[in-house]
């Protein structure tokens, strides 16, 4: 098995290309992707708008929910 400073010098001294493709590699596999959360956020989108739409939620202008945050608030 090879010592990480040997691995970190075989790394580097690969090709300008295979640096990138392993450089993107090691960065996805820090931030894997959220395919999941993604799937998740767009099923409730969906389940919000099926919700305006058959009238079980009535949506309010942005300007109404701001003012009445502020109201809240006292600012």
């Amino acid at each position: 098995m090879l010592k990480t400073d040997e691995r970190l010098n075989e790394a580097i001294s690969l090709p300008v290309e295979l640096r990138a493709q392993l450089a993107e590699a090691l960065l996805r596999s820090l931030n894997p992707t959220q395919a999941r959360i993604d799937e998740l956020w767009a099923q409730e989108a969906e389940k919000r708008v099926a919700e305006v739409e058959t009238g079980k939620v009535r949506p309010l202008p942005g300007d109404q929910v701001f003012a009445d945050l502020r109201t809240k608030k006292g600012i």
